[in-house]
């Protein structure tokens, strides 16, 4: 039989664990085999309700060639809930980012000759980092030595819950003393191949893929989201095997809306565990109506985050 514990409807870090508007959620410790964990319900809106209150996302990414990635995560949070969302970019690609939607906001920070985020940058961050509640970095951020140490001081300094993807998992990759350093909850959301670059690998088997994400979420106190067919979303006590999703979502920028979704869910309070299983659960889902309606084959990133009202609807009616 699993252990069952009684966690508080206010979780570490002041992370609310949704459950069904009770005041004490039931959460099951897998040490065995168990039933599988319930997906969390977003609480209904106040009447009296500011965008203040579904808190403020700063996404840094994007880089010369790659200003797709970081605004379709930029959209993925607004859909996903998230009351104002800033979108840190080199100045160069500042306004091409700004061209994808008109809801958020744009910041254009010092770059280099490739494009990239200079070493300049990280100073300019300073003011919007300390005004985000929320930060997530990787979509389209690009490889330099300037952006790994970027990456790692985000990594170890922000002091909010962060979700890292991408170049970002990359450079963390590259530098892996700075895992096990963070201040806050880190989500960390790595395909195979960038999975085994933070073990030191050059691949995973599948049969490892359980074994080696509960470990290294345990070992590092993060909550490890490893894609794939069954997505594994674990904080190294807990795991969960995502069941939503189909072989059209296989496009470039899919997981870059993932990053979004998982960011807007933690700016509106869910646990960074319970944000990472929803966002993979709605992410999917969004995916399987898009599919349905458009087929697998013509499906595109954007298509996902127009589908996720329609996810989002359909899971709140649960």
């Amino acid at each position: 039989m699993p252990q069952a514990v009684i966690a508080r409807a206010v979780g570490p870090h002041g992370h609310r664990q949704f459950g069904k508007s009770t005041a004490e959620v039931i959460i099951y410790r897998f040490l065995t085999a168990g039933p599988p964990m319930p997906l969390p319900i977003i609480p209904p809106r106040s009447p009296e309700s500011h965008k203040g209150d579904f808190g403020r996302a700063l996404l840094i990414g994007g880089s010369r060639g790659m200003a797709g990635a970081v605004a379709l995560a930029g959209k993925a949070t607004l859909r996903s809930g998230a009351g104002l969302v800033r979108l840190a970019t080199p100045l160069g690609c500042q306004a091409t980012v700004a061209g994808f939607e008109p809801a958020y906001m744009t910041i254009g920070l010092p770059e280099d000759a490739a494009g990239h985020l200079s070493a300049q940058a990280a100073e300019q961050l300073t003011t919007w980092l300390a005004q985000a509640t929320v930060v997530a970095c990787g979509p389209g951020l690009g490889r330099s030595a300037a952006l790994d140490q970027l990456a790692a001081r985000l990594y170890r300094e922000v002091a909010v819950p962060a979700v890292f993807d991408a170049d970002a998992i990359n450079a963390l990759a590259a530098q892996p003393q700075v895992l096990s350093q963070a201040r806050a909850p880190r989500v960390l959301t790595p395909h195979p191949g960038e999975f085994a670059r933070l073990l030191g690998r050059s691949r995973i088997e599948p049969a490892e893929r359980e074994p080696l994400a509960r470990e290294f979420a345990a070992r590092n106190n993060v909550v490890l989201l490893l894609k794939g067919h069954h997505t594994i979303i674990t904080d190294g006590r807990e795991l969960a095997v995502n069941q939503t999703g189909n072989p059209g979502m296989a496009t470039g920028g899919s997981g870059d809306v993932l990053t979004g979704i998982i960011t807007g869910l933690l700016c509106q309070n869910l646990s960074p565990l319970d944000a990472a299983r929803l966002g993979a659960h709605l992410h999917g889902l969004a995916g399987d109506l898009a599919a349905a309606q458009l087929g697998q084959i013509s499906l595109i990133a954007s298509d996902i985050i127009d589908f996720l009202p329609q996810a989002f609807q359909q899971h709140q009616a649960r």
